[in-house]
């Protein structure tokens, strides 16, 4: 089992033993991986896990940290190192059909739990640096993600689909969005891509400090691209979410998924499913990001399936 027992249980049946008075049974120990401190996935683990601790501490103890991305949140899941993680819809997909970074190696005990807000694929500039397009970052230094991150893939997608090589037409970096947004700010890079649910601290922050300005991710390749995936849409950034930004700006997007292990049991699933959905006002007033969410539709974009954990929730409130 890879759920993990806080140290409490391990003095129960020892004080059973002794004759003593037995304490309450330990609180489950849940551990859930969300992405950068910047990012609205770390905002998920950190609000579900507020929200586990202060209505159902007797059962659960919920820890939220950062994490490096999908890909590894993804694998740290399956291999029990993380009980819950946030994860993009596509490497949701991925993962569970064996193919991209796990081509050939189906991740067979991954399980959906519910799906998040969407996440636009975003492409961020400081405006003084001329560009206005993809193609434009040809000859520049840009930042493509960290290795093991959703957003990774995403801006290796629009590169391929744009015909740009990033080893031979760029100067790549791959640091992790917190060091990228303090890089656009210090002209240590020219652009960034980053995959997020709008508005965004990393894209809010420099866009107080410089002038920003966000491209068009929208070519009739992407768009085809789009259209021959179930996990991706296209969408609009509107005018004015970020300051300075005084255009909308057409890209595509996916949805961040929360994920578990079919080796997390059942009752573990069911009470952290039950206390989020139960008290869902609170995670929506926690972020911006969340503010649209509807319960109901945050069982679309899921492929892997439904732990039976929340599929028995889901079933209790006839969602499905």
């Amino acid at each position: 089992m890879f759920v993990r027992k806080s140290a409490l249980a391990a003095t129960v049946f020892a004080a059973g033993l002794a004759g003593a008075t037995v304490p309450a049974v330990a609180a489950t120990d849940i551990l859930i991986g969300g992405g950068a401190v910047t990012g609205v996935y770390y905002q998920v683990a950190l609000q579900a896990c507020a929200i586990i601790n202060k209505q159902a501490a007797d059962k659960l103890n919920c820890v939220g940290r950062p994490a490096l991305g999908s890909v590894f949140n993804v694998n740290a899941v399956s291999r029990g190192l993380l009980d819950f993680g946030v994860a993009q819809s596509d490497a949701n997909y991925n993962a569970w059909s064996g193919a991209a970074d796990w081509d050939g190696k189906k991740v067979e005990n991954l399980r959906s739990v519910f799906s998040v807000h969407p996440e636009t694929v975003l492409l961020v500039t400081r405006k003084e640096t001329g560009i206005k397009s993809v193609e434009d970052l040809k000859g520049k230094t840009v930042n493509i993600g960290n290795p093991g991150s959703g957003q990774r893939g995403n801006a290796m997608d629009v590169l391929d689909l744009y015909g740009i090589n990033p080893d031979a037409d760029l100067n790549a970096q791959g640091l992790q969005q917190g060091e990228a947004s303090r890089a656009l700010v210090d002209s240590k890079v020219d652009a960034f891509f980053y995959t997020v649910g709008n508005p965004s601290a990393a894209i809010e922050d420099p866009a107080n400090s410089t002038e920003i300005d966000l491209i068009n991710i929208n070519s009739d390749a992407i768009k085809k691209f789009v259209e021959e995936r179930p996990y991706y849409v296209m969408t609009s950034i509107p005018a004015n979410t970020y300051r300075g930004v005084d255009h909308p700006t057409e890209t595509y997007a996916v949805k961040a998924t929360m994920i578990t292990s079919s080796d997390v049991s059942e009752e573990t699933v069911y009470t952290f499913v039950k206390t989020f959905f139960d008290n869902f006002d609170t995670f929506k007033g926690s972020n911006a990001a969340f503010r649209d969410l509807d319960p109901k539709q945050m069982l679309e974009g899921l492929t892997a399936p439904l732990h039976p954990g929340a599929e028995k929730y889901y079933k209790e409130k006839g969602w499905m």
